[in-house]
């Protein structure tokens, strides 16, 4: 038996403030709105200046997320910021983040899990919670995927924006928010979705540069099909962890990268798409920050509220994959 239960005590967004449109994107390549929209579900997303940084974006919603879980900064013993898009390779973006909210007592480091990474972050802070080790953690997903986004290759160009979101978890004696959580990975598909330049593989020099190698490169349609397949998946084995059923579910969130990913998952699972919640069309793929981003959306509408039950899947490259169902 677990020693404690987590309670979620706030969530927050930020999104920059510029829109890309795709009639915007029909100016820069050869594309159309139509064919974005047809085969992605994506109308705009939004897009950080050359001065913001990822963890200007994660401040922003942690903002948000202290002040309705009424904490203060130095109440927090840890920050978990998951991006691939770090401010840089070190100091981490969480000790940014740190330092941006004065969240002096709090320990703190990054994940990299792609798409997946704020699932996993669940995970992690949800284990330090339930053994007793930490009182209040503040999750967070950002990215800034403009910055390693090829603006020459219409074909991953379309798919990418920026933006965070942030979840405070807190120890509870009651019942807990988090039923269960579910990870995979196989890296045997790196090939498929990869940034490859600027690590220990490629450090940056000329060639890399000149290669475009500091840029995403993505197989989307084999990633396509593994996505759906290890979605479903890992959304079938947390509710079964969790002892439920998709009849169970109030709402799905699932990662938004593609509409079409997300009508196929329902259908895998045999899900009213009525019941899963979609945010692409406005802000497109921002990886990390997408499963908590829609939530906080989907709780300020009113979507879902207390007592009501959800489930968060996503999938990132490496390959990863994850799902988590919550109770509100």
């Amino acid at each position: 038996m677990n020693k404690y239960g987590v309670k979620i005590l706030g969530t927050g967004s930020f999104m920059p403030p510029k829109v890309l449109t795709n009639a915007d994107l029909e100016k820069m390549v050869q594309t159309s709105d139509e064919w974005i929209t047809t085969r992605t579900g994506i109308k705009e997303r939004r897009i950080a200046d050359e001065k913001t940084a990822t963890s200007d974006l994660a401040i922003e919603a942690a903002k948000k997320a202290l002040e309705e879980a009424k904490l203060k900064p130095e109440d927090i013993d840890m920050i978990i910021v998951a991006t691939v898009t770090p401010d840089m390779s070190f100091p981490s973006t969480a000790c940014f983040v740190q330092k941006g909210l004065g969240a002096s007592r709090a320990a703190a480091f990054d994940l990299a899990a792609a798409c997946s990474g704020f699932i996993y972050g669940i995970s992690i802070a949800k284990n330090f919670i339930e053994n007793g080790t930490y009182k209040h953690i503040l999750l967070i997903g950002a990215e800034t995927l403009s910055k390693i986004t090829d603006w020459q290759d219409r074909n991953t160009c379309v798919l990418f924006g920026d933006g965070a979101g942030a979840m405070v978890l807190a120890r509870t004696e009651g019942p807990s928010s988090l039923l269960s959580v579910y990870l995979g990975a196989d890296g045997n598909y790196d090939k498929l979705l990869i940034l490859p330049g600027g690590g220990s593989r490629n450090p940056v020099s000329k060639e890399t540069m000149d290669n475009r190698l500091h840029f995403i490169k993505m197989a989307g349609k084999e990633v396509f099909k593994v996505a759906v397949t290890k979605m479903a998946e890992a959304a079938e084995k947390a509710l079964e962890a969790a002892g439920k059923t998709p009849a169970d579910l109030d709402l799905i969130i699932p990662h938004q990268a593609n509409l079409r990913i997300i009508e196929a998952i329902a259908k895998r699972m045999d899900y009213p798409l009525e019941k899963v919640y979609v945010n692409l069309h406005k802000y497109g793929n921002v990886s990390a920050a997408t499963t908590i981003v829609a939530l906080d959306e989907a709780r300020k509408e009113g979507r879902v509220k207390e007592g009501s039950l959800l489930e968060l899947v996503a999938f990132g490259g490496g390959f990863t994959w994850g799902a988590a169902v919550i109770q509100l």
